[in-house]
């Protein structure tokens, strides 16, 4: 069964820091594209940033030059360092295959790590 476990988030000041976990199960996460989500109350979830099987990641322009997705493929773990935080980046932060709506079984959500970023 497809899993994938969201943790590291927290309260923290502007500027502050925070270092995301995404520990996957049931599927080897480094064969897919794998990709932080964020949302916020009151508005649709977005993508935040991407990692591919070669390690090539793409950024959200809201996330560029603060924000780092890595993984660690003998840990099947997806990472997200965010840095210099600010209050608008406070939302639940999800992780996910990017892959076709087709394949079922990486449709569902987990339940997020929720990150709060105020002082």
């Amino acid at each position: 069964q497809v899993q994938l476990a969201e943790s590291g988030g927290g309260l923290v000041q502007p500027g502050g820091s925070l270092r995301l976990s995404c520990a996957a199960s049931g599927f080897n996460s480094s064969t897919y594209v794998m990709g932080w989500y964020r949302q916020a109350p009151e508005k649709q979830r977005e993508l935040v940033a991407i990692i591919s099987r070669d390690g090539t990641t793409n950024y959200a322009d809201s996330a560029k030059g603060r924000f780092t997705i890595s993984r660690d493929n003998a840990k099947n773990t997806v990472y997200l360092q965010m840095n210099n935080l600010k209050p608008e980046d406070t939302a639940v932060y999800y992780c996910k295959a990017v892959v076709g709506s087709t394949l079922y079984k990486f449709n569902a959500w987990g339940q997020g790590t929720q990150v709060t970023v105020s002082s």
